[in-house]
């Protein structure tokens, strides 16, 4: 029976199976690797044998540091400030005057955290904020959870509560009504779940219910300095987790051990991240494939996966070929994809709409004969999302997206080239917008044997 696929994101890979006597990666040799040291240069993906000889030895280098060797990245981190937050509702609420929404109702998730601070797990029971287009934040609670939830709050001071034999949603209308809402719009958040919504749609029918999109997006779109840095972080983080996994790789492997090797390379660098990675025809597969794999010369691997900072997340592609030289055709394939990256990037301007950097992406491949469209052989998905505290957010770089690109704006470039039977190759960074154009967070790749900038 195979192994299970396993999702981390949106990525897919192989599931180790729980008992087993041919997995290469063994607690004995996961330790040896650990202690050992090995070469990120060219040498590493082609010029040597995988890192595990036949007669299981290790290969070592000197020129790289182990799992061992990686120590936390974050001392100098320097978290969203109450300030900020405090911003950030008053920006909402001028956004919902202009929009006409009375009040911006937030259940359990990234909105809830970015603009009060509070991570609340989603329960079966309501808790959810009030944010009013004037006046205070306000809280509704179970109330055996009411001195937990008051323990968190920074912003805004009022919880109301209910008992578990009464009902949440005649407590939130209670809300809207001492604020003076007696007629007008609510905005319902994204992740809003329905049965809140249709529970306070039901006890307050005489109220509009519309998309809180046009406070929320407008807000976490547009970075602020701090955001940045948290990002930039992040990528700095996943890029020194990629190292030490890459450095790692062997015969054998599966992308199941592949991903436990990166989240234990990001924890110890001081956050939680993942990385998955698929081998060979599969990496023809944008998100991954269930076939079983296992790692052997000459397969071309791509890679993607990130870490969060203080909830701010990096997602980073990298794409090789492992134990032997790429091949003319896979060089070329690689080099055409680092093209169309480069193209991406190059028509993110200030002002010009996002669709573009998917135009110009897209426009290097099919010119190359590949597509049109998003047909197979080509790039089969929009060339990149916006990201920030979730990994794929508002800002998609796809056509027909006529959002014009501002400074603070961030978002991912990776014009992936997937040819079934075949193999698949994606080079994605994340880039973000200043008024000069547009920076990397994080440096691409500089060649296929070269996964890493200097």
């Amino acid at each position: 029976m195979a192994p299970r696929p396993v999702i981390f994101g949106n990525f897919h890979f192989q599931k180790r199976p729980p008992k087993t006597t041919t997995m290469s990666l063994k607690r004995r040799d996961f330790i040896r690797l650990s202690a050992g040291k090995a070469s990120l240069g060219s040498a590493l993906l082609y010029g040597m044998p995988a890192f595990l000889s036949a007669d299981g030895a290790y290969l070592s280098s000197a020129s790289a540091s182990s799992l061992n060797d990686l120590k936390p990245m974050t001392g100098d981190v320097a978290p969203i400030t109450l300030q900020e937050r405090l911003s950030r509702v008053e920006k909402a609420q001028r956004l919902m005057v202009e929009n006409k929404i009375e009040a911006l109702l937030l259940d359990s998730g990234t909105s809830l955290v970015y603009f009060t601070g509070i991570s609340w797990w989603p329960s079966e029971r309501t808790m959810v904020a009030v944010i009013p287009a004037k006046g205070e934040v306000k809280y509704i609670s179970p109330a055996f959870e009411a001195e937990r939830l008051r323990e968190l709050i920074k912003i805004g001071t009022e919880v109301r509560t209910w008992e578990e034999h009464e009902s949440p949603y005649k407590v939130i209308a209670g809300v809207f009504k001492d604020f003076g809402i007696k007629s007008g719009n609510i905005g319902i958040e994204e992740r809003v779940r329905f049965f809140i919504m249709d529970g306070v749609r039901k006890e307050a029918s005489h109220l509009n219910y519309v998309s809180g999109d046009p406070v929320t997006m407008p807000c976490r779109l547009i970075k602020s300095p701090a955001e940045i840095a948290l990002l930039k972080k992040a990528n700095d983080i996943t890029i020194a987790a990629y190292k030490a996994t890459v450095a790692l790789l062997h015969e054998g492997m599966t992308p199941a051990d592949f991903q436990a090797i990166a989240t234990d390379a990001h924890a110890r660098l001081g956050v939680n991240g993942e990385i998955g990675a698929n081998f060979g025809q599969a990496s023809a597969y944008p998100h991954g494939s269930i076939q079983p794999q296992h790692l052997k010369k000459g397969d071309v691997i791509i890679m993607d996966g990130g870490g969060k900072v203080e909830g701010y997340t990096s997602d980073i592609s990298r794409t090789i070929v492992f134990g032997a030289a790429p091949t003319d055709r896979q060089r070329q394939i690689w080099d055409l994809e680092k093209k169309a990256q480069s193209a991406g990037f190059a028509a993110a301007r200030i002002g010009a709409p996002c669709e573009n950097v998917d135009i110009a992406a897209r426009k290097v491949l099919t010119d190359a004969g590949f597509g049109p469209g998003y047909k197979i052989p080509g790039l089969p998905h929009r060339t990149g999302h916006g990201i920030g505290m979730d990994m794929h957010e508002w800002g998609n770089m796809v056509l027909g997206n006529k959002l014009p690109l501002q400074a603070g704006m961030c978002f991912s470039v990776e014009p992936m080239i997937a040819i079934y039977g075949e193999f698949g190759m994606r080079l994605e960074d994340c880039a973000y917008m200043t008024e000069e154009g547009p920076q990397w967070f994080s440096q691409p790749s500089p060649a296929i044997d070269q996964p890493f900038a200097p």
